[in-house]
């Protein structure tokens, strides 16, 4: 396919024709654009889908890995916090320019690209790692909400329901409302642990080494597992179905420079996000280890744990409210983006058609109607095991979004003089494979423990 000469002229790409029916259509190119004047007030109109995306990498099924990891080995697994936010930035940049270019999601780019049969098996796995994220984030907000006004978590559990009328309320007002609203809760989780920080002292020489890697988490058995599984609660599948579509609430031009200038501010906007979405990861981390490891409380492993040791241990009593109130905006933040995830994918995939409220609805009630019957029947333990079991099953899923993703942004018919270069491709099939084998190593080692594994 020849380059267009002329940058101001509509490019032409394997995707011939917009998609009958856009993605979210009640706010597809419901952003107006600035054309052209300064790049910073082009940034800003930009601002607000990577924050949606950076959601989900620190949601409460972080919070658990992140937790065990610093509180079992100090600062060493800040390294692989850093490493999974890298990948998570570099495949979230190939997520936003797919939907871009191709004036669809990665959803109905599956669907357009491959059979019938294939389409319908990444639609369940989508399915299934939408539910499996959802229930690590009901499940985060209903300890939070036990945890900071004594709620009982099966009422927890149905109170997060109410977000579906939440996501409704803001969408009638437009997207920016719900990208304000999202953006004001990271806000909120930030302070909330440079605050904790603040309170845990922690060692910095310590804190900056432990972002260089090292052979130990290799070596060690136990170490890995939780490497893996902060890896795995880092990158989810979602957020690739998610973020291709609502970068299309911005109406931007079709031309070579335009579309050119689109993905430059598409790919600001989602790094800068990633980037503080690491902060909150690795600060989380850092807490846990400044807080937990040095005071020989190795063994911590759930949230429930970690709010109830936190002010014995450092002796103020507004650190343990403040981890629960970060926890619920966690939650809560993460539970909003979680159904629009579902909308995207069910819509996508299938082109079926349901009501706003209905489509969110039962998207939550595959959530919600696990998450209350572990209560019942187990309690709190239910719930920390619940937890877990949505980490291994989302890592499962992740190749089935990730091996698409590479493959249709490599494909020189369909995405024109936006293909993947020769570097960028190396990177997308060596990240897709390692993906691939390591969460293969998670499941097994979950499934299957090495005697004295905890």
């Amino acid at each position: 396919m020849t380059e267009p000469d002329d940058n101001n002229s509509e490019i032409s790409t394997g995707w011939t024709q917009p998609v009958s029916v856009p993605s979210l259509p009640e706010v597809f190119r419901s952003i107006s654009v600035p054309l052209g004047g300064k790049a910073w007030r082009r940034l800003l109109a930009f601002i607000g889908p990577g924050y949606l995306v950076a959601v989900g990498y620190m949601d409460p099924g972080n919070w658990a890995t992140d937790i065990a990891g610093g509180a079992a080995y100090n600062y060493r697994l800040l390294s692989v916090v850093l490493i999974s936010s890298l990948m998570a930035i570099f495949l979230q940049s190939l997520s936003a320019k797919l939907g871009i270019v191709a004036q669809r999601d990665l959803a109905q780019a599956c669907r357009d690209t491959y059979s019938r049969s294939t389409g319908i098996l990444l639609w369940i796995s989508a399915e299934i790692g939408i539910v499996a994220c959802d229930l690590a984030e009901v499940i985060g907000a209903a300890i939070a909400l036990n945890l900071l006004f004594g709620l009982p978590e099966i009422l927890g559990v149905l109170i997060t329901t109410i977000d579906v009328l939440l996501v409704l309320a803001l969408n009638s007002r437009g997207f920016r409302w719900i990208e304000t609203f999202v953006i004001t809760l990271i806000a909120t989780m930030m302070t909330i642990f440079g605050v904790e920080i603040f309170i845990a002292k922690p060692h910095w020489t310590s804190v900056v080494a432990g972002f260089v890697p090292h052979s130990q988490i290799i070596r060690d058995h136990e170490m890995l597992y939780i490497a893996l599984a902060i890896l795995g609660a880092t990158v989810m599948p979602h957020n690739l179905y998610m973020h291709s579509s609502i970068v299309q609430t911005r109406r931007f031009g079709r031309s070579l420079a335009e579309l050119k200038d689109t993905i430059r501010m598409a790919y600001l906007d989602s790094t800068i996000a990633l980037t503080l979405a690491l902060f909150v990861n690795a600060a989380i981390l850092i807490m846990a280890a400044a807080v937990f490891y040095r005071s020989g409380h190795h063994d911590v492993q759930s949230i429930g744990d970690a709010y109830a040791l936190l002010t014995p241990i450092v002796g103020t009593s507004v650190a343990a409210p403040l981890f629960a109130i970060a926890l619920l905006a966690s939650g809560q933040n993460s539970t909003l983006t979680g159904t629009l995830a579902g909308q995207i994918v069910l819509e996508g995939f299938l082109q079926v058609k349901l009501k706003p409220w209905l489509r969110r609805l039962i998207s939550r009630s595959l959530a919600v109607v696990p998450a209350v019957f572990f209560v019942a029947v187990s309690g709190h333990k239910g719930l920390d095991n619940l937890m877990l079991l949505s980490q291994v099953v989302l890592s499962a899923q992740l190749s089935f979004a990730v091996f698409p993703l590479v493959q249709l942004t490599s494909d020189k018919n369909k995405m024109g003089p936006f293909v993947n270069g020769a570097v960028t491709k190396a990177i997308g099939w060596s990240m897709a494979v390692m993906i691939a084998v390591l969460n293969v190593f998670l499941i097994y080692t979950s499934l299957f423990p090495a005697k004295g594994q905890k």
